[in-house]
């Protein structure tokens, strides 16, 4: 680490330096202890790289990349869906996320699952996995964050939205005021009394890439106004609202939906780095350097919450489709325009990781760790579980004892 960067981590961190953040095994309060959670991702909205084999079995003359184009092209769609639905998670996968002190779990699902909008090819089924999903986190002991992955139109062009496309459309037409008709079904039945031990927050969108948006951040703004008022106006709701950032500094959402605690709306960022080519180019020290100095950037002067929703262990971009069906990495230069960096090949199987990999890994968790709990109220990982992609898949790493312990754990020690 350079001076520069060590001095700026310092002064981050100095009045934490030796400071357990005591963790409240299955207790969640924002404000008093930072959540330690993870996404149940790849589950209720496809994403190809997180399940290779539920896209690999077709044809690739039928162009199915994400979950619009399974539903579109596929004649067994309904029952690949169900397969997945039935298998993908379990009532074991929660339990040993408590048992490995997670208070928390982030839930994706894709407005489809409430409400068809159009002539839009979506099948639905998967609203009823929320339910269970709901009370296997209750007899576990965890929290539930219900994240609207997925909004009409695509909000941001992504496979992770449902819909892979270059033009997302969503502020267009009536998509937002289909949104919010998706909102209030899920306020009307999550945000009530009955869901208030176990359903701590609403995820109103993520990530809208605003710069892609007609209206950007200002038809974002309005949206998340109208779905905040709508979650709060449910009566007796405890829930927190929670909005993405949509790529931008935290801060730029001051002033909006603010309030003390959890009066205001929780801000939620997500931290990669591994989409451009300069960063699957660092060395692991570099990593390490520029999660502590970027938290510079962003990691200050909020009036509100924040909460970093996704983050990830990966320092490449090598897991299988991680940048879309059928296109390669630029970490192996098979990414179109990309240079080659270094080998794929033992990335994505944690039992062909050197030793020297494995401690990288795990001071990079760590990093990232000492950040999100002295900066921000908390954390969620990406991912739950892979097929394979070691690097995303936190069981895997638990297993392998890559990722930290963290009863107990100690910030201060990866950055200060």
């Amino acid at each position: 680490m350079k001076l520069t960067q060590a001095l700026a981590v310092a002064s981050l961190l100095q009045a934490s330096s030796a400071l357990a953040i005591p963790h409240k095994k299955r207790a969640y309060e924002l404000g008093a202890s930072p959540v330690r959670g993870a996404n149940i991702g790849g589950w209720l909205v496809l994403e190809p790289w997180i399940t290779p084999s539920v896209f690999d079995q077709f044809d690739t003359s039928l162009g199915i990349v994400d979950e619009y184009t399974l539903c579109q092209n596929s004649d067994n769609a309904a029952d690949v869906l169900k397969s997945h639905w039935d298998s993908w998670v379990s009532q074991d996968d929660f339990q040993k996320l408590a048992d490995n002190g997670f208070s928390a779990v982030r839930i994706p699902i894709g407005y489809w699952a409430f409400q068809k909008y159009g002539e839009d090819p979506y099948i639905q089924g998967a609203a009823p996995y929320l339910d269970t999903a709901i009370e296997w986190a209750r007899n576990t002991g965890l929290a539930v964050w219900i994240d609207l992955h997925g909004a009409p139109r695509s909000q941001n062009g992504f496979d992770n939205s449902g819909q892979k496309t270059s033009s997302p459309g969503w502020t267009t037409y009536d998509s937002v005021s289909a949104t919010e008709e998706v909102i209030t079904i899920i306020a009307n039945k999550y945000a009530t009394a009955n869901y208030s031990d176990v359903v701590k927050g609403i995820q109103l969108l993520n990530e809208p890439l605003m710069s892609n948006l007609e209206g950007g951040f200002d038809a974002t703004k309005a949206y998340y106004e109208n779905g905040f008022s709508t979650v709060r106006g449910v009566d007796g709701s405890e829930a927190m609202v929670v909005i993405q950032d949509g790529f931008v500094n935290p801060s730029q959402w001051n002033g909006v939906l603010s309030g003390e605690g959890v009066e205001g709306a929780v801000v939620d960022h997500h931290e990669y780095q591994v989409f451009t080519d300069s960063l699957v180019a660092m060395s692991a020290d570099d990593h390490n350097s520029y999660v502590c100095t970027n938290a510079q950037n962003w990691g200050e002067g909020f009036d509100k919450f924040v909460v970093v929703g996704e983050w990830t262990g990966a320092m490449t971009d090598c897991a299988t489709y991680l940048n879309g069906f059928g296109i390669g990495a630029r970490y192996d230069g098979t990414y179109s325009g990309s240079s080659y960096v270094g080998s794929c090949e033992d990335k994505n199987d944690i039992s062909k990781w050197s030793d020297e990999m494995k401690t990288a890994t795990t001071n990079y968790i760590n990093a990232q760790l000492d950040v999100w709990e002295y900066k921000t109220q908390g954390w969620f990982w990406w991912n739950f579980k892979t097929e394979g992609a070691a690097e995303w898949d936190l069981f895997k790493l638990i297993d392998a004892g890559v990722f930290p312990t963290l009863e107990g754990r100690t910030i201060g020690s990866a950055c200060g």
